[in-house]
């Protein structure tokens, strides 16, 4: 089975914590790791923005990944919200097996 480590940045804590908290208790996530202070800079509307944002990093499987894609969507305060799935081509085979255990 594939599994993913899913980025998605949100605009503050409490944005985060919903995030990761849905998605772990609905069991779309493994796990979530918050990492806090991070400074992105994009273009938005024809214009540079720079924002502090937090990012999260979620772990899941192949199986569950449009669900999740479709609640973060539904979720997220963000017109437009990063979600880029990167494929985990290799890792302890014992946390890997946990992700698939913990989404069942």
């Amino acid at each position: 089975m594939k599994r993913y480590v899913i980025l998605v940045t949100s605009p503050n804590r409490k944005t985060s914590e919903n995030l990761s908290k849905g998605l772990v208790k609905g069991k779309l996530a493994a796990c979530v790791n918050r990492v806090s202070g991070i400074s992105s800079r994009y273009w938005w509307k024809g214009r540079i923005e720079t924002a502090k944002e937090e990012l999260l990093l979620i772990k899941t499987n192949q199986t569950k990944l449009a669900a999740l894609t479709k609640w973060i969507k539904a979720h997220h305060p963000y017109q437009v919200c990063e979600i880029l799935a990167l494929p985990v081509v290799q890792g302890n085979v014992d946390y890997l097996k946990w992700i698939d255990q913990s989404l069942r």
